[in-house]
């Protein structure tokens, strides 16, 4: 458990940084760094700024064109250790109607004890905070064991995770990441886990005629779609839930494109699934299931060619156990600041998920409290920033004091 001593001072630290964490963060909210609509240089340039002129060296990361997709800042303790890594994204979702929010998504409005403003959950104050604690950690780096590593993402609502790949699977990829934390906000929880994601387009395939004509060769690839969308719906999965993944599969068709105009009956129509897998129901088990009705439609209609899959992302379930030390160390933290999270399965999967599949475990949710996510009007309570910064402090310094 937490030392007393050690929290407090960690709490009376993020007291002191508060108006200096609450305006960086400000300040990337006046940003705007919408995923794959704006440029990130704006928001990659403050923070490697900030960091700067508190003597913290950058490094910018790039993705297979050369564009800058993440930054990452590495601080040394003096004794040899593990790696751990701190993550945000810096870029956001969109905007949607402007007119609806209360307060411009970018004006970044101080009003009730709350910052209003796109980003300012997820995940802008999670780096704010973040830059606050690696330059409170490198003033004690030679009492430490191990490496502290920032790692902002701009590449993450675009769904390519373009920071994470480049830092975990590129050139100068480290060999000794011991775990990751993830910080998506949320003061109730710490998400320990996630149902994994399997995703494939379907393309189904009709046979082509004109609408209107008196031959009955030609059959819909539309039709044989709903037939196959029906029985997806009516699929029932095998209950692999336990208390330790209490969560079961899901699938979902969630688009369908085929046919144009009027007067042609369409010969393809695709559609996308996507299947929610626990470690009981992995890919392996969703795609013989997917494999086994696309069979069955395609025998429904016998004078069509077949469907074929084109797999589109597949990432494992994952759930760290009780032992985990990043689990340990961030709940031990919560709980000495008086808090009870609850340590929680994520139905969505998330970064963390891909992670898994690369052998690091993460942590992938414990921040401020927020409303609005991804949603009009997304916004933070600021007086919970101080309790998560000394909560994530608190957690990183027994990691790196081992």
């Amino acid at each position: 458990m937490t030392e007393p001593h050690s929290w407090l001072e960690h709490l009376a630290a993020a007291n002191h940084d508060h108006d200096s964490v609450l305006a960086l963060t400000r300040t990337l909210v006046t940003i705007p760094s919408r995923g794959g609509i704006d440029p990130y240089d704006g928001v990659l340039d403050t923070v490697r700024t900030w960091l700067a002129e508190r003597g913290l060296d950058t490094k910018t990361l790039t993705g297979p064109a050369g564009a800058p997709v993440g930054l990452t800042c590495e601080i040394r303790g003096a004794h040899p250790g593990p790696r751990w890594v701190l993550d945000a994204c810096l870029d956001t979702a969109p905007f949607g109607d402007e007119t609806a929010w209360t307060y411009p998504p970018t004006a970044a409005t101080l009003a009730d004890g709350w910052l209003h403003g796109r980003g300012a959950a997820d995940s802008k104050v999670g780096a704010a905070i973040f830059c606050h604690l690696a330059a409170r950690i490198a003033a004690v780096a030679e009492s430490l064991h191990g490496t502290l590593v920032l790692l902002f993402d701009v590449d993450e609502h675009t769904g390519g995770f373009g920071g994470a790949k480049a830092y975990f699977e590129g050139p100068h990829a480290p060999d000794d990441v011991a775990g990751v934390m993830i910080g998506y906000p949320g003061l109730d929880k710490v998400v320990i886990g996630g149902r994994g994601v399997y995703r494939t387009r379907l393309h189904v395939h009709g046979v082509s005629a004109h609408s209107g004509s008196s031959s009955t060769a030609s059959v819909s690839a539309i039709e044989k779609a709903a037939h196959l969308v029906t029985t997806l719906s009516a699929t029932e999965l095998p209950d692999g839930a336990s208390a330790a993944f209490p969560l079961p599969g899901k699938v979902t068709v969630t688009a369908i494109e085929g046919g144009q105009g009027f007067s042609v009956t369409p010969d393809l129509c695709v559609l996308n699934v996507d299947i929610r897998t626990t470690p009981t129901f992995d890919t392996a088990t969703a795609e013989t299931l997917l494999r086994d009705r696309v069979t069955h439609a395609d025998h429904a209609w016998p004078d069509t060619p077949a469907t074929d899959s084109r797999p589109d992302t597949a990432w494992p379930a994952y759930a760290l156990d009780d032992h985990s030390p990043l689990r340990t160390a961030l709940l031990d933290a919560a709980h000495t600041a008086g808090l009870q999270p609850v340590a929680k399965i994520a139905g969505p999967s998330n970064i963390g998920n891909y992670l898994s599949g690369l052998g690091i475990p993460a942590t992938a949710g414990f921040g401020v409290t927020y409303t609005g996510l991804h949603a009009t009007d997304e916004r933070i309570q600021i007086d919970t920033i101080p309790t998560v910064q000394a909560i994530y402090h608190t957690a990183v310094h027994a990691l790196l004091s081992k």
